[in-house]
């Protein structure tokens, strides 16, 4: 196609109107798909068409084709999972990504993105009130987040210990020894596993799912060598944050690097009334978060964030003849990442920190937190409704007596749709989870919340 025709005006224009009709939607749509993924294959698949179809064209067909197989995860009536919506700037800026098409792992190349993601790193580490040295790389969600603090904690043991890992790889390698909490995220198991380190050690957790560092000494005395330490800020079904200040205490005593899996948790650092769940957390070594969660960019956007950058830098960058390097900068993006190329991921996170401002983001955190408090209140004055976890952040987690009626009304309350709310297992029983992290859900939401909750119960019952 000649560039002189109108292909991308037309294109983006109807883009730019069905995402507006999108966004219109949400505030009175059904939550959950109307199609599922079997009944839409059939409409986008079938034989590779012999002659193509104009770009504005493969918009119209894309847009209304896929509508109804459309979550409206943006919503503030969803609570599946731990899945925010999309701030304005954050979304207008990421379709600017798209269009400019930078390659973002040079400096030299690409100055503008650079400057940028390195603006909103540092911006972060104010922010959260981290280490202002720390390097930060802009990756593709939490779970490549822990990966990348993990690989620099495996790079820093093994060299500390005399092993040339980049040389010799891993056959032979003195054993790093790991420890998790009962209660962390799978992601992290599975970045260890990704980094060839294997089954970490369980270490007791309480109640609701915080480490115990009495159980972490213990573990960690009963051995010797190169150690790390994975602590947890929220977890997945509590929202509770590991005892930073003892843990880390304890991690420091043996010579482990300390690693903090903060997904959605790692930005009640940003709030002053959160601010003392992550009291000390500061002191780790390394933290691993998720942009679309709590702060609310689009997805395809995590952060890692690792206090010694030359163990980073060793774990993730290369050296090649033909990149071209800025000799006066801090370092190229792609050093900071497992990845060479990449979108400008960051550039997101710097629209939406600029768009709120260091009020702005301490108020949608905050707001999360309230909302979950006022859902919990709430449910907890519904008959038959148990509140199981100590409301302190962003999760709230429900049962309704015995798990046969706690799924039945997990189901109901999917098939109504007025509401997504997803089930999960925790301590030995089933739940119906809630996880607050739109910046839309308002006061609004909250009452169509604890409404669905008390229908789909009285329905169970009645059945």
């Amino acid at each position: 196609m000649a560039h002189g025709d109108d292909g991308f005006a037309a294109a983006l224009a109807a883009a730019a109107g069905y995402s507006q009709a999108w966004l219109d939607s949400l505030p009175h749509r059904r939550v959950g798909p109307g199609r599922n993924a079997s009944e839409l294959a059939a409409v986008f698949g079938g034989p590779l068409p012999e002659a193509g179809m104009p770009a504005a064209g493969v918009i119209d067909f894309l847009a209304t084709q896929a509508e109804p197989g459309l979550m409206a995860m943006p919503s503030g009536r969803f609570f599946g999972w731990v899945i925010g919506g999309t701030l304005p700037a954050a979304l207008a800026s990421d379709w600017l990504v798209s269009a400019w098409d930078q390659n973002a792992g040079l400096r030299y190349a690409t100055p503008a993105t650079a400057a940028i993601e390195e603006a909103a790193g540092h911006w972060l580490l104010d922010l959260l009130g981290l280490p202002s040295t720390a390097d930060v790389g802009f990756v593709t969600g939490a779970t490549m987040a822990n990966f990348t603090g993990m690989a620099a904690a495996r790079w820093r043991l093994l060299a500390d210990a005399g092993w040339d890992l980049d040389r010799d790889g891993l056959f032979g390698a003195p054993r790093i020894r790991c420890f998790v909490g009962r209660e962390r995220h799978d992601t992290v198991d599975l970045g260890l596993r990704y980094l060839g380190l294997g089954k970490p050690t369980e270490v007791d957790a309480d109640g609701q799912g915080r480490l115990l560092p009495a159980a972490l000494d213990a573990a960690l005395a009963g051995g010797t060598g190169p150690a790390l330490v994975c602590l947890q800020a929220g977890n997945l079904h509590s929202g509770a944050f590991d005892p930073f200040a003892e843990a880390i205490a304890v991690a420091r005593k043996h010579g482990a690097w300390v690693h903090i899996d903060g997904a959605f948790g790692l930005w009640a650092a940003a709030a002053p009334e959160l601010q003392h769940l992550t009291r000390c957390y500061e002191e780790a070594d390394s933290w691993g978060t998720d942009a679309h969660k709590t702060l609310n960019v689009p997805y395809d956007c995590g952060i890692a964030i690792v206090r010694d950058p030359s163990a980073l830098r060793a774990a993730m960058g290369l050296h090649a003849s033909y990149l071209v390097h800025d000799a006066d900068g801090p370092g190229d993006p792609f050093e900071k990442v497992p990845e060479l190329s990449r979108r400008a991921r960051g550039v997101p996170v710097w629209a939406a920190l600029k768009s709120l401002g260091r009020e702005g983001v301490a108020a949608q955190v905050g707001g999360l937190a309230g909302a979950a408090a006022a859902i919990a209140e709430g449910m907890a004055a519904l008959d038959g409704v148990e509140v199981l976890n100590d409301v302190a952040y962003t999760q709230v987690c429900l049962a309704f007596g015995d798990d046969d009626t706690t799924r039945a009304v997990t189901a109901r309350i999917i098939e109504d749709g007025k509401v997504w709310m997803s089930g999960s297992r925790w301590r030995e029983r089933d739940i119906l989870r809630v996880s607050v992290s739109n910046w839309h859900t308002a006061g609004e939401d909250v009452g169509t919340a604890v409404e669905a909750v008390r229908s789909a119960l009285a329905a169970v019952r009645n059945f």
